[in-house]
């Protein structure tokens, strides 16, 4: 979602008001769930709010807040400015709208749902996002890396690397610009060094790869290589027999195997979907499968987010396609 999406899903207490509803009505709305409270002064439809994922909700609350933010020196930072820039955050569900600067204007007082952290930012460290001020990428993956677990740390980096370098177009993806991306990110954990979190961002940094698609992608190859499988080739091009432009989400050289991760909407998203029905993508995606196992004879593993909880669990689910790390 972008964020002119998010304030057209955000009502204010006053436009409920000047409708006709009456504080009561208001507050037995938001007791029966066909409003939520977003903020104080802010709501949402409950229909809304249920069909979102956190990172939507967690928008929400952003824009919520800057609706209300008063003039001062305090940008949105953290989880906060990563659903501003479209970062995912896997397993995430932030308690706090957070922002960042020297000091706590009026609008940043945890009672109203914020949480304030003390910081100097340069100019380079700040942007407008469709008229958010938040802390830029560079700035808001070197946040996360170092504050947040290991897995949603990569899956937010990947998805960075992923803005800078990857072309939807033309489905490249230009290592330069990645690089100089990642070298931004490593110049900054220079001048932090001892500080906390320092030593996950170094790995999470020199791990990413805007090859994968998906924070279940993301979270797979870090389960990969903590079984010891080398590093997998990501996105890789197959053609199919009636030119068929295709790609494999892995491909595991060091056990000879194919691997694809199976998202949530793989077979219910419009946007997979492209007029197709369930039925016909499914389908689609057998033909695929049979022909790229067969025409490069290697095995072929599928696995979902019910998989990835663990290390052991991808490890189960590839055992159960004869795939197990060397050694």
């Amino acid at each position: 979602m972008k964020i002119d999406d998010a304030r057209t899903r955000v009502i204010r207490r006053g436009e409920i008001l000047a409708n006709g509803t009456t504080e009561r009505q208001l507050r037995t709305l938001v007791a029966a769930g066909e409003l939520v409270r977003i903020r104080s002064g802010f709501y949402a439809t409950g229909r809304t709010w249920t069909g979102l994922y956190a990172e939507d909700r967690h928008l929400l609350k952003v824009v919520a807040a800057d609706a209300a933010r008063r003039d001062g020196d305090v940008v949105f930072s953290s989880v906060s400015a990563a659903v501003a820039h479209g970062l995912p955050l896997f397993q995430i569900v932030p308690e706090y709208v957070h922002v960042a600067g020297p000091r706590t204007d009026a609008v940043a007082r945890p009672k109203a749902g914020l949480s304030h952290h003390s910081a100097l930012l340069s100019d380079g460290d700040k942007v407008v996002i469709d008229g958010v001020p938040c802390t830029s990428l560079a700035r808001t993956v070197f946040d996360l890396v170092r504050t947040i677990p290991r897995a949603p740390a990569i899956a937010a980096a990947d998805a960075a690397l992923r803005l800078v370098a990857w072309d939807p177009r033309s489905r490249k993806y230009d290592e330069a610009a990645a690089e100089a991306f990642r070298r931004q990110l490593l110049d900054r954990l220079t001048t932090a060094r001892g500080a906390r979190g320092v030593r996950q961002a170094r790995f999470v940094v020199a791990f990413a790869d805007g090859r994968a698609q998906l924070p279940g992608e993301s979270v797979s190859r870090l389960h990969l290589h903590d079984l010891g499988f080398a590093p997998a080739r990501l996105q890789v091009p197959i053609l199919g027999p009636r030119g068929e432009d295709w790609a494999i989400d892995f491909s595991l050289d060091d056990v000879d195997a194919w691997g694809e991760f199976d998202g949530t909407g793989k077979y219910t998203d419009p946007a997979f979907l492209r007029g197709r029905t369930a039925e016909q993508a499914v389908l689609a995606e057998k033909y695929r499968e049979d022909w790229i196992r067969g025409t490069t004879n290697r095995r072929f593993a599928r696995w979902g987010m019910v998989h990835i909880g663990s290390a052991d669990d991808l490890a189960r689910r590839l055992a159960a396609f004869h795939i197990h790390a060397p050694g």
